[in-house]
This record gives structure tokens, sequence and C-alpha cells, in this order.
């Protein structure tokens, strides 16, 4: 018989040396982003399902109260979860049916998943189904959700295997930047975090994305980076500042999680020398897995996002579809509501704003 449990802060190391040991083991999962979600809102709901004591399978659960008046009720997500051997039937049906159980103590209307399962698993898209999750898409106003479509490099071959097998301009573009003088450092002091911040406000602003405070990548510094699961770099040229990286770590694989360049001295691609130096240390620290992270579905030269498609794709590494979002609906009722009327509220608040700002002449 299995058991299901909520853990407390006491549980924290059991926790995370079960996560940091799995072969599906994930940063997401972990109970330190678990804290830096809760900076923005997230009540993290660390749950495990043990059997004679002994973890054996967890997820960490991100809980948030739905933004409807004189409503209790919340919404619950696992970043990339669960941790369990997703071709164990009795594990996954035992840990699902656990996470129904505290969702009903909690008021959730539903749990979200978005595994890196790749899509060819039928076996566990079967199982989902078996168990109710049904495929869906982000509700406008869900963030967070993660991508798709990514790019995987085995990082196990020698450094100059993998240089070989580089697109030829991306192996030009790393060693022009070499030879042009940029020097990629990682950011020991955390007053340097500053200097990244302002290179991601600089390119949000040339790119029209939004960005989070400076209050979230400090979260990031003290939970992820003084454990050891994060690291800053930066690129310098001429003395100066001009690209910056988030990597992210846990067991033997690595993500490369934020990008920041500047607008000058783009020409001496640092962003290509700085992605091979977090390679580099991602196998110096015992990884043989690198996660690009997120691109575009759409393949289509004429896709606006197909420069990062592009990017990524010259460092040679696999790309993966994944099974995509998950939604097991514990209430009908309000899941309608926040998939069909919540969009619409949000879609209103964005026009009010706008038009607000017409009157205003901004």
């Amino acid at each position: 018989m299995y058991e299901i449990r909520v853990l407390n802060e006491g549980d924290r190391e059991r926790f995370s040396e079960f996560v940091s040991r799995h072969p599906k083991g994930h940063i997401l999962q972990t109970w330190e982003w678990g804290r830096v979600k809760a900076s923005t809102g997230w009540q993290p709901v660390p749950l495990v399902m043990e059997k004679s004591g002994i973890i054996v399978g967890a997820m960490m659960i991100l809980k948030r109260r739905i933004p409807l008046p004189l409503c209790n009720r919340c919404i619950f997500y696992a970043p990339r979860g669960p941790v369990v051997d997703y071709h164990d039937r009795e594990r996954v049906n035992a840990l699902l049916e656990g996470a129904q159980a505290v969702a009903r103590q909690h008021g959730a209307i539903f749990l979200k998943i978005d595994p890196d399962i790749p899509v060819q698993d039928t076996v566990f898209t079967a199982m989902l189904k078996e168990n109710g999750f049904r495929k869906t898409v982000t509700a406008e106003g869900f963030e967070g959700v993660q991508p798709t479509f990514v790019f995987r490099l085995d990082i196990t071959p020698s450094e100059d295997e993998l240089l070989a097998n580089m697109a030829p301009k991306t192996r030009y573009n790393i060693r022009l930047a070499a030879r042009k003088g940029v020097k990629i450092y990682q950011v020991e002091d955390k007053q340097e975090l500053k200097t990244f911040y302002e290179l991601l406000k600089e390119t949000a602003q040339r790119d029209k994305f939004l960005i989070r405070g400076y209050e979230y990548f400090s979260t990031i510094w003290e939970e992820l980076v003084t454990r050891d699961l994060a690291r800053f770099f930066l690129a310098e040229y001429q003395g100066k500042a001009v690209a910056g990286t988030l990597a992210l770590k846990l067991g033997d694989k690595a993500w490369y999680s934020y990008g920041a360049s500047s607008n000058e001295h783009r020409n001496v691609m640092p962003n290509y020398l700085i992605q091979w130096t977090m390679i580099r240390w991602a196998r110096e620290n015992g990884c043989t897995l690198y996660d690009f992270r997120g691109v575009s579905g759409d393949l289509s030269e004429d896709n606006p996002l197909y420069g990062l498609y592009r990017f990524k794709k010259g460092f040679n590494g696999d790309f993966v579809e994944f099974v995509g979002e998950w939604d097991k609906v514990y209430s009908p009722f309000f899941y309608w509501l926040w998939s069909k009327v919540l969009p619409l509220y949000y879609r209103s608040v964005r026009w009010l704003i706008r038009f607000k700002k017409a009157l205003l002449g901004r």
C-alpha cells in the first residue's frame, strides 16, 4: 500500500534528495523552485507517495486562488511533474489519485501537468486518459506553463566532438567571439545580478516582451544559486557587460533559462560563446543533458520566432516535442468559469487599459 503525504519544512532534505536523484527529477519540481514561486503568489504543496517509509513518487504542486469574488477555490499546477516512474501504472495511478484527494482538501478545481515526456510515449498518455486527464491548452492569464517544443543536447561526447557536430556558422561564431576578446564569467557577487537585470530590461524593451521584477531574480539567487542549483553568467567585451544568461541544474541535467543581450556589440557574437561556456560548465558539473528549452512548433522560416529556432538548432541538439498540457478537472462548473469566463475578463481589462491610455494621449 502507498501512503500519500503533504510534507512540511522538516522533510525538505528527503524530498530534495528524491527529486534530484530520480531519472524524471526536474528543477521545477524542487523544493527550492516552490519557494521561488511563493514569491510570486503561489503556495507550494510538496506531495510525496511513500511505500514502507520510502519515497517512490513526488509532486511539487503550486497552488493559487482563482481571482473570482467571494470564491475560495484554487488551481493546482505541477510544472514538469510528477516525479515518478511513468511506465509503472500502479504508482502513476496511486500518485494521481492521491493528488485528487489533496485537491479536494484544498478546494482545487483542477490539476494541470506538463511533463517532459516525448509525445511518442503513448503508454503514458493512455494512463493520463484512464485517470480522467484531458489534453488542453493554456487558459489566458495562466502563467508559467512550460514549452511543448524544446531543443536538447546530449553533452556526453568530448568538447571537440560537440564542436565538430555543430553547424559551421555556430562553431565559427563561438570562435569569433573568443578571438574578438569576449570574456565569459560566472557571477559570484550578488551585486552583479543588477548588471544582468539591466541587460534583461534592455532586451525586453528591444524585443517587446514583459519581464518580472528584480526581486524575482534576487529570490532565484537566494533559493537556487546559493544551493548550487543555478548560475548566472555574464559576457564582457571591452570592459562592458554585453550579454547575460541564467542556467539551472539538477542531478545530471542542465537548462538554459533566461538570456539577455545589449543593443551594442552584437556583432562580436557573445550569445554563442556564452552558450558554449554554459554547456562546458554543465559537463564539468556532471551533467549529461543540456536543455535549450523552448522553441516554436512552427518551423517555417517566415515565423517571427524562426531566428530563435535557428540559433538553438545550430548547436546540434535534438528537436523534441513533449506531450503538452493535461488537466484533471475536479469541478466542471468552476473549470468552465476558469477556461471560458476569465479569459474574457483578462481581455476586457487589457482593452480598458489601452482605452484609458488612448484617452490620456499616451
